[in-house]
Order: structure tokens, then sequence, then C-alpha cells
């Protein structure tokens, strides 16, 4: 067991690292209170090849594995939250065409999305229907070379911007009038309308939508896999991405405890810098063990999706619950060792207090990852 990153992974993490404090980190600020999608900053990821990592090699990525995925988004995380949406919500919206996807459809969406051409969304979550899948309204009726699909999606990240979505609906089989979950690949322009967009305390660079999917035509060849393929497609792309979750989860969480770090060093009380009292060190202290863990969890579940363990899923869920319920814990810790400053705008840590929050609600709350745990745990029929 090798704890070391190797010199592929210390290069991916160094010019990450680069770009964001060149591209990111002076904005982030900013982001946080304008709003909106940071249409340059894509195009320097598109152009430094960071929107190609979910994506295997073959189709114009970097080789679509789970450890780079989290390596790079902690690293973005660090200073924006929001920024590190645009990897993880491509990957994310993507991940379904890599999984289920025919080799026609993946050559026809994955390239110039590799290239940061288009970008995806992944429609799952309804009105009423979020971690309980099988509770999805949204339905597809076969028409022809068609599916008219007909419904509402609610919570969808860039719903508004996306050129594609994998979007999960309810086929209705003519003759059986039998519903069952399925997973199609819709293009913006065919009845695709963004009736709302979501108002929120954090990632406020990131935007988030309501759909009204108005009599909306899918091609049946853009069907992933067959009908009632839909729930397994669905629960193997969170595998998947909860890592990435994770990894944002462990960068703010990093990103608060060196802001609390350097404080500490700077920030004098009595004549005397406030690092040299026994009780900011302990805080210190636990902050950084506590991340560390959540990083070696974080890393060891995205190495186990790459290397295809039966376990993964557990892990994945492992990761994403504890490594986002760490991140409030040690960004409240940060807030609480600068004290009147840490809740104000001057320091990043109150802007990383609202952003983390979500981590422990999208793609499954930490309550539904919990169950997933023990049900592992436990075996089939529990």
């Amino acid at each position: 067991m090798d704890f070391e990153l190797d010199q592929e992974l210390l290069a991916l993490k160094e010019s990450v690292q680069k770009l964001v404090q060149e591209k990111v980190a002076p904005r982030a600020g900013e982001l946080d209170e304008i709003g909106g999608y940071p249409w340059d900053i894509k195009e320097a990821f598109a152009e430094n090849r960071i929107l190609a990592i979910p994506f295997p090699s073959e189709y114009g990525g970097t080789g679509g594995k789970a450890l780079p995925m989290a390596i790079a988004v902690e690293e973005i995380s660090k200073a924006s939250c929001s920024v590190a949406m645009m990897l993880s919500g491509q990957c994310l919206g993507s991940a379904a065409i890599t999984i289920a996807g025919t080799e026609e459809q993946k050559q026809q969406f994955l390239p110039d999305l590799a290239k940061g051409k288009t970008l995806a969304a992944y429609g799952l979550t309804e009105p009423d229907a979020g971690s309980d899948v099988a509770s999805l309204q949204t339905t597809a009726v076969r028409d022809g070379d068609d599916y008219v699909v007909t419904g509402s999606k609610r919570f969808i990240t860039y719903g508004d911007i996306a050129d594609v979505m994998t979007l999960f609906v309810k086929t209705v089989d003519p003759a059986t009038k039998e519903k069952k979950v399925s997973c199609l690949v819709a293009e913006r322009g065919t009845g695709w309308i963004v009736s709302k967009l979501e108002h929120k305390i954090g990632i406020k660079g990131s935007t988030t939508t309501e759909l009204f999917l108005d009599e909306l035509r899918v091609p049946v060849k853009n069907l992933l896999g067959k009908e009632g393929d839909g729930f397994k497609i669905a629960m193997q792309v969170l595998d998947k991405t909860r890592t990435s979750i994770a990894a944002q989860a462990v960068g703010m969480a990093q990103g608060a405890l060196d802001c609390a770090v350097q404080f500490a060093r700077e920030h004098l009380q009595n004549g005397k810098p406030i690092g040299r009292k026994q009780g900011i060190q302990m805080k210190l202290a636990d902050m950084e063990m506590k991340t560390e863990a959540a990083r070696f969890l974080t890393y060891m579940a995205a190495d186990k999706y790459d290397r295809h363990d039966p376990d993964r899923g557990r892990y994945s869920a492992c990761a994403k619950a504890y490594a986002s319920d760490l991140a409030m814990e040690v960004i409240g810790g940060a807030i609480q060792v600068l004290g009147e400053y840490g809740y104000t705008k001057k320091y990043p840590v109150e802007r990383m207090f609202r952003d983390a929050k979500v981590q422990q609600i999208y793609e499954g709350t930490n309550e539904i990852q919990r169950i997933v745990i023990a049900r592992s745990l436990l075996g089939k029929g529990f």
C-alpha cells in the first residue's frame, strides 16, 4: 500500500494549483457576490485540459479516472467550490454516457464534452423525488423514432447553460402501461425550458435551475442501455461522482485550515500571536487530523472505484458523508479561530461555511449515505 501520489498525479496537482492561483483565487469572492457562470474560467479550464479529466482518452479525455478527478476538484475547492462545480458538474452530467452509452453514443457526445465545447447536466431530481428515484413522475412516451418527455426537474446544476442532459424518466410500455426508470440523453432546444433559477445561500457561482419539460422530444437512439436500466445507471453514476463531492469537502476544509493557521500566526493579542495559545493550537491540531483522515478516505474510495473494487459504492458513500460532515466542522472551527473576523467577508471562511452545507445534501443526503453504508454491511434483505 503506497500512500504517496505518483509523479503523474503530483504533476496534475501542481498544474491545477498553479491555474487556480492565477485564475480562480483572485475572483472567488467576486463570484460569490455577483453569481453567474464564469465563462472565462471555463475557457481556461478547457484550454488546460481540466475539463477533459472525467473522460476516457479514446474520446479526447485524460483517462476518466476517479482519483485524478478527486485531486483536481480538491485543489480547485481550496479556492472556490463554485468553480470546482464546473469540473464536478461536467463529470456528473456525462458519467451515464461513459458508463452505459454505446460506442456510437460516446462518439457523438463525449469528445465535445471533453474539449469543453459543450456542457452537461444531470437530470434526476424532481419536486417530489430526489433520493427516491423510484418516485420519478416525469414520463417518456414512445412516438415513432422519438420519446416525448413531459414533466419537471428541480435543483439541476447548469440546467440553464448545459447543452446535453442525462435525463432520468419513467418510460411507458404502450402495451402493458408499465412504467420503468430509464435514462435518455436530451439535447437543448427541443422543449427544455428553464422555469426558475434558484437563489441559494452558497455556491453562487454555480447556477441551479428548475426545468419544465414540455413535450421534449428525444430520439430513441439516445436511450442509454435498455428501458428500465435507469435506476442502475443512476446508482453507478453516483458511486463514481460522490468521491468528487468528498474531494470538494476536503479542499474546502484544507482551505479553511490554511486560513486559520495563517491568522493564528499573524493576529496579535496582547502583542503576541494567538497561535501561541494552547487552546488555539489544540483546535488547529484537531482540524488537521480530521482533514487528513478525510483526504485519505476520499483518495482510497476513488482508488477503489478505479480498481473496480466490489465495495466501491460503500466507500464512496463513506467518503462523501464523512468528508462533508467534517468540512462543516473544520470550517466552523476556522471561523472560531478568527473570531469576529471569521464572521465577515474579509476572510474566505465565511463563504466556505455557506458553500460547504450543500455537500451534506446533494448527490444523496448524508442520511442516505448512511443507509447505503449500513445496507452494504448487512447484506440483502435490509
